[in-house]
């Protein structure tokens, strides 16, 4: 599921002067990569091990190619993923591991809930972890030229996972980007962050879950979780609201939003003295959250601002917060006539992060602009009136 970031390990790696970086002969790629690798102190032993029977795969660049999920608008995107069945499964979780987020929560001040949406997103729960081989993706997608800055560091971490005995070449497997256990976490975020949970000597994210678990909290902490803070609630606006003030550029505390007339729609407003954002996934007349600082966390995990707020939205969930109000949002463009629109917006000096027929965070950006400039409600929701403007 997840669209990939670097990890700040990956970008620690500068490439020797003389490597291929991507592209060209396979097997003048792989001497490569054999090369740096040694160079980096591995032996030719374990790195002729390591690559014995690499293969390019051609499923993994399919899969790479085909991310047409994220097209998907927020309400239908939760449904397919948030079940009652993952609800209860997620109860039942936490009480299985109870004392393992018991320590996490003591250890990083994360909640339960927030690990265990992930959990289910990632693997529904370590059922499926996916069946490519992992090394051999991670090949294959440091061969592709589309992003080997990521990837062909992942490959050189991986060799270290192999030399320490928690990663075999030939049997390992893991989801199409090279992603590997319960909570998918790419080679080089297992170096920098990954947890003995169990304590038997060794990190095995696919069949251990305190490993799994423990290794995601400490990544979340790393990558700037804030302790013991709310992520994301729920919340009623009012509709004289200036909906230029929404989305994640602005931010106030708390306590000013509701002094404009926003309340929790449960309950009270969780921290008063945060500084937050008011996010509309679809527009002024659907559902509305306030997202506080440990939110942008989330996009550290994950670039697609779609699966970024349902997994914040199913971790609030699984802490018992109710259903979220779906109101009648105005009906949004395709997926075609989502590019179609970042065309125009780009043409217009608009960053929107590529036109790819998904609403990302940078177009929605540039959306909202747009509708200020054009004078309609500039809440971020792209709609056929403002196709037709542009």
């Amino acid at each position: 599921m997840r669209l990939l970031t670097a990890s700040l390990f990956a970008l620690g790696l500068a490439l020797p002067a003389h490597a291929q970086s991507c592209g060209g002969d396979w097997g003048t790629f792989i001497n490569g990569l054999k090369s740096e690798a040694m160079q980096r102190g591995h032996s030719q032993a374990t790195v002729d091990a390591f690559f014995s029977g690499a293969q390019q795969s051609a499923a993994v660049l399919k899969a790479d190619r085909a991310q047409g999920v994220f097209q998907k608008d927020f309400i239908d995107f939760s449904k397919m993923l948030i079940s009652k069945n993952r609800i209860q499964a997620g109860a039942q979780k936490w009480q299985q591991y109870r004392s393992t987020f018991d320590r996490i929560q003591a250890q990083y001040g994360i909640n339960p809930g927030v690990l265990l949406a992930f959990w289910a997103f990632e693997t529904d729960y370590g059922g499926y972890q996916g069946d490519f081989n992992t090394r051999n993706a991670l090949v294959t997608l440091a061969h592709d030229c589309r992003r080997p800055d990521l990837f062909r560091p992942q490959v050189l971490s991986a060799i270290r996972l192999f030399e320490n005995g928690d990663f075999d070449p030939q049997t390992t497997t893991g989801a199409w980007a090279g992603e590997i256990g319960m909570v998918q976490m790419l080679p080089g975020d297992i170096l920098e962050n990954g947890v003995d949970g169990d304590g038997d000597g060794h990190v095995r994210l696919k069949t251990s879950a305190p490993d799994a678990l423990m290794s995601g909290a400490r990544m979340l902490s790393s990558l700037g979780w804030r302790a013991n803070e709310p992520w994301l609630q729920e919340i009623t606006v009012p509709q004289d609201m200036d909906w230029s003030q929404t989305g994640l550029l602005t931010r106030k505390t708390a306590a000013e939003w509701q002094a404009m007339g926003v309340q929790a729609r449960s309950g009270a407003l969780l921290r008063p003295d945060l500084p937050s954002s008011i996010i509309l996934p679809m527009g002024r007349k659907g559902p509305a959250f306030l997202a506080y600082p440990n939110f942008n966390v989330y996009f550290e995990w994950n670039q697609s601002f779609t699966y970024v707020l349902t997994a914040a939205y199913f971790g609030t969930r699984l802490e018992g917060a109710p259903a979220y109000a779906a109101g009648n949002p105005e009906p949004g463009l395709s997926g075609p006539q989502i590019k179609q629109l970042q065309q125009k917006l780009q043409a217009r000096g608009y960053d929107v992060g590529g036109a790819d027929g998904i609403l990302g965070e940078k177009s929605r950006e540039a959306v909202q602009d747009a509708q200020k400039r054009l004078g309609l409600p500039a809440d971020a929701w792209p709609t056929q009136a403002l196709l037709n403007q542009l």
